[in-house]
């Protein structure tokens, strides 16, 4: 069973021990990402989960960091999204202080090097034209900007080139003493954990700074008309994400839009995959996801089209979305979903690093909500005994409460212009 405690300088330590493992696995989690920016400084989270890589003092330069690790054939990585940042070595468990000295170093003592931050705009530059050039990824983007706006939580994650062009040293430093604290970063540590391993954390980590980060701006979830977002782009073929405000992280209908995400889109036996693509050859790829964050959630349906034929295939998504509302969803469906979402749970979390985010996770989104450090850590037995209990008549009614014609939301990347085409259809 995992256990939380708090470290002497208050630095939150989740341990997850693994019978069987032959590996350890460390997360650093920070209740922190562009949410926190402003206009000024956002992309700020995503370059600097970039430059800890980039040299401390005893490990002057990315080749000496890497190469350290490779050598012990460890995995490691990092990632930024719009409320937290992680960073991750897998190794094997004799190797767990080596892994523990350099994730520390990196994240307490990294340089900040003027001239390694003006190397890397390149790099991320480039990985904005990546997402750009990417339309099965950037509608995601767009999407969330068709829901929140002009606000930090309708921003791109990555920033903008301006933005990468313009940060200076300074701006790195400010933004690690202000959002690096103990009060709102995690340690998560799974698998094989040897003996004295908490007392190595303690010792590696017992710099982080103290104090509270400063905090985000609430997101306010309120529609009363649908909304279109279209980013025009000459393509072959259009991208859409169509979908519905939810609810945040911790609702108890939480687990109900993934049954319901499940059902439209999580699999090649899913509703809008047999309706989209095998019926009807509108597409290649189709996919629904159910999003939870610590203040705000949404369900939506992504897929590519072709670019005259982007009316029909909304029409068929809200056709299904409206099914939902009206017909109870057969019990035979109801239990080849559940299987489907126990056998990918089961999959998904074989390995120590798995089961290290799928902890780390909760803990930075709950970080991040009043009285979020009280609610209790969800083990995968646990999340699945609740997804066993839900019904038919559960579905049915939060799909009537979800999919509201007033609370659509569409974007879209294509050669359009007019929103008028496509407002017509979100009845």
């Amino acid at each position: 069973m995992p256990q939380l405690k708090k470290l002497s300088n208050g630095l939150n330590l989740l341990t997850v021990p693994m019978t069987g493992a032959k590996t350890t696995a460390i997360l650093v989690m920070i209740a922190t990402g562009s949410k926190y920016e402003n206009k000024k400084n956002s992309g700020l989270s995503h370059f600097l989960e970039h430059m800890f890589f980039k040299g401390t003092d005893k490990r002057p330069d990315t080749l000496t960091i890497t190469s350290v690790l490779d050598r012990v054939g460890g995995e490691y990585n990092a990632f930024t999204s719009k409320e937290y940042t992680g960073y991750w070595i897998k190794v094997a468990k004799q190797e767990t202080k080596l892994a523990l000295d350099v994730l520390s170093d990196m994240l307490l003592h990294s340089k900040f090097d003027n001239e390694e931050i003006n190397r890397e705009k390149g790099v991320i530059i480039e990985e904005v034209n990546m997402y750009l050039d990417n339309p099965m990824r950037r509608i995601e983007d767009v999407f969330e900007q068709c829901l929140y706006g002009n606000t930090p939580a309708g921003w791109d994650t990555i920033g903008t080139k301006e933005n990468i062009n313009s940060f200076k040293r300074e701006d790195f430093v400010n933004y690690f003493k202000n959002q690096y604290k103990t009060s709102n970063s995690f340690v998560c540590i799974a698998g094989d954990i040897p003996t004295g391993a908490n007392k190595l954390i303690n010792d590696f980590f017992s710099t982080w700074s103290t104090g509270q980060p400063k905090t985000k701006l609430p997101v306010k979830e309120k529609q009363s008309t649908p909304a279109i977002k279209i980013e025009y782009k000459k393509t072959d073929q259009a991208h859409l994400s169509l979908g519905v405000r939810t609810e945040a992280y911790g609702n108890s209908d939480e687990f109900i839009h993934k049954i319901i995400a499940t059902a439209l889109g999580g699999s090649m036996s899913a509703r809008l995959f047999i309706n989209l693509r095998e019926r009807n050859g509108l597409c290649y790829y189709v996919r629904t996801g159910a999003e939870t964050y610590s203040d705000s959630g949404y369900l939506a349906t992504q897929a590519g089209v072709p670019v005259d034929k982007i009316e029909k295939a909304i029409t068929i998504i809200i056709e299904e979305y409206k099914r939902l509302t009206t017909e109870l969803m057969p019990e035979e469906e109801i239990k080849k979903i559940k299987q489907f979402i126990t056998g990918r749970i089961l999959l998904s979390l074989e390995g120590p690093d798995d089961i290290a985010n799928w902890y780390g996770q909760q803990l930075v989104v709950r970080a991040q909500q009043p009285g979020g450090n009280k609610k209790s850590l969800l083990t995968p037995t646990e999340f699945l005994a609740i997804v066993k209990k839900i019904s038919a008549e559960d579905i049915r009614r939060v799909a009537k409460k979800i999919f509201n014609p007033k609370g659509l939301n569409l974007a879209v990347i294509g050669p359009y212009k007019n929103e008028a085409q496509f407002r017509k259809l979100l009845k």
